[in-house]
């Protein structure tokens, strides 16, 4: 028996579901084509590297149990547009692509210029079904309206909110689907526009990585990103635990003076001095919250490393997580 045919009866057996469309679809397209490594966990039903950015940060094919969910909510129907924000290195647009057969179209954004050219690439060898589109965001913002016609939008990455350069014609029955929320954990919604508003249903918690690959190379020490962290993971603790007033005083307060501090200054590294970090901004704010943080402080700097460092890897490489790593369903 195959890999994929395992893979899809471990999914079948763990509740996910998949129609005879997509197990088809599953089987047609190969995951070793968009690739540049092994796809031994994309079997495993783990998340699977297809590329790293010349800073060193992996970018990842969801896993498939992920996969399938997404597929699923999308409603896909034969002959659809579909917009595709994020490629995962091609292989959703060609699984896409057989879902929506001869007359579908899809058109793919990647924001990030080194995932675009490898997503192109992959591509350009694959023999489609019906019109793949790869676009850079300027090519979207440029390209012209009676292109922008779309029945869903698939976001597969981290965003706060619908990105600006979505610039597209909503038509009626279509929506948005995508995980919202901040780079620590998301709802996957699905954005139905009603009335010139958009209406959520909320389809439950995820765990993605942000949408541009650019976000994850900022330093861990840049002020937005410690923000961002920060109001994030503060916002789950609130959910689990009652917080003091001062702490909460004293969380809120931070985050708002790192959002404040100057753009310009300097940037803290790895490579950087024991000096240099003690007398950065962003370490003298740090410095002087962490007294009064103190009996917080473990939680925040528990949920600050999984935005922070890549914790969600099996160590057993033989289990199906159903549930787990860099896209996660609780």
């Amino acid at each position: 028996m195959k890999d994929i045919d395992e893979l899809i009866i471990q999914l079948e057996k763990n509740g996910f579901p998949i129609d005879k469309e997509l197990k088809y679809a599953l089987k047609k397209v190969n995951i070793e084509h968009f690739v540049k490594s092994e796809c031994k966990q994309f079997f495993l039903d783990n998340p699977t590297e297809f590329m790293k950015t010349s800073k060193g940060i992996r970018k990842n094919i969801s896993a498939p149990h992920m996969l399938v969910i997404l597929l699923h909510h999308l409603e896909i129907k034969k002959g659809q547009k579909v917009l595709l924000v994020g490629s995962k290195g091609g292989y959703l647009a060609a699984i896409l692509d057989n879902l929506l057969g001869e007359e579908g179209i899809i058109t793919l954004i990647e924001p990030h210029a080194e995932v675009l050219e490898h997503t192109r690439i992959a591509l350009e060898n694959y023999d489609s079904n019906g019109i793949i589109r790869v676009l850079s965001i300027t090519d979207f913002d440029f390209y012209e309206d009676s292109g922008k016609d779309f029945d869903r939008v698939l976001i597969t990455g981290a965003v706060r909110e619908i990105p600006d350069f979505l610039n597209f014609n909503s038509q009626e029955g279509s929506f948005i689907l995508g995980p919202f929320g901040g780079n620590i954990q998301q709802r996957l919604l699905k954005k139905e526009k009603q009335a010139g508003e958009w209406l959520d249903t909320d389809l439950g918690g995820v765990v993605f990585s942000p949408m541009d690959t650019k976000i994850s190379e900022r330093s861990p020490l840049n002020p937005i990103v410690l923000a961002e962290g920060l109001e994030d993971s503060f916002s789950l603790i609130s959910e689990m635990i009652e917080i003091d007033e001062e702490i909460f005083q004293g969380v809120e307060q931070l985050i708002q003076s790192l959002r404040e501090l100057p753009r310009d200054i300097p940037t803290i590294d790895e490579d950087s001095s024991d000096e240099e970090i003690m007398e950065n901004p962003v370490m003298d704010l740090m410095m002087s919250e962490m007294e009064r943080l103190a009996p917080i402080w473990p939680i925040i700097e528990h949920f600050m490393s999984i935005e922070l460092v890549n914790i969600f890897s099996s160590e057993d490489e033989n289990s199906f997580t159903g549930g787990g790593h860099e896209d996660l369903v609780p």
